[in-house]
């Protein structure tokens, strides 16, 4: 058990070497600020807005959760469609490029340290795109008193959400060399599990509610709203799980053809 765990995290410290250590890292990281940023401004001043009249009589809102925080954090998870892709494209591509998916497959690890490895590493860099909005987040702390436990379930939700995300990115860059064949086809799949739902009111009562069950920000809003349901709980984890045991399968596959 120590030795997994030992091999694990040396195939995470590597994935987030070769990250960070990459251009891409820090660009990516720059390009969410400067976006985030500008949706923190916008959602901001329209709060301003609401409460000035609430104070006067205009009917606005000075619930800073719902008028400023829920909506800000919806728009996080839009832009996790473009930019998680981006993470997850090289973890396997570039390693088939290269040529060192073959050393890493015949070295004394197994496939499970592999893909834990890797994935781990992913959410290394996610956390770290989620680690740059704690700073807006802190702001409205030092000069308010916004209920601290929506945004916790709300950044709880981003978490499962984006990981969802990372465990297709990275069965998907499992199966290509290319990376930007990977990042593509992860931002289809993406795309399709966030609009899945949209096509629910139409399919009927039956298969209506299967589409917006499989949907995956159907099961975002709660936490969004600070009650964190152990069904949400659930289906994030069993995604995650399906598309690790993908990979995993995917990863088996590519040792027997070496």
């Amino acid at each position: 058990m120590r030795n997994t765990l030992h091999n694990i995290g040396a195939i995470a410290a590597k994935e987030l070497k070769m990250l960070y250590g990459s251009p891409i890292a820090w660009v990516l990281m720059g390009l969410f600020a400067v976006l985030f940023g500008g949706f923190y401004n916008v959602f901001l001043s329209y709060f301003l807005q609401q409460s000035m009249g609430s104070q006067f009589g205009g009917g606005g809102s000075s619930n800073v959760n719902a008028t400023m925080i829920r909506p800000l954090l919806s728009n996080f998870s839009v832009l996790m469609l473009f930019l998680l892709p981006v993470v997850t494209m090289r973890t396997y591509s570039e390693e088939k490029r290269s040529g060192t998916i073959e050393l890493l497959l015949t070295s004394p690890i197994t496939d499970l340290e592999i893909v834990l490895g890797k994935f781990l590493g992913a959410i290394g860099l996610y956390a770290g795109l989620l680690g740059v909005t704690v700073g807006y987040t802190a702001l409205l702390f030092a000069f308010g008193t916004p209920d601290w436990r929506p945004i916790l379930s709300g950044y709880l939700g981003l978490l499962l959400m984006g990981t969802c995300f990372l465990a297709v990115g990275l069965f998907i860059s499992s199966t290509t060399k290319n990376q930007m064949v990977a990042a593509a086809a992860s931002f289809i799949a993406a795309l399709f599990m966030w609009i899945i739902g949209w096509f629910a009111e139409s399919a009927g009562p039956t298969f209506g509610a299967v589409l917006s069950y499989l949907s995956i920000t159907s099961h975002i809003e709660d936490f969004s709203k600070g009650v964190i349901d152990t069904k949400h709980v659930v289906f994030y984890l069993s995604f995650i799980a399906f598309g690790l045991y993908l990979t995993l399968k995917s990863t088996d596959a590519e040792r027997w053809r070496g």
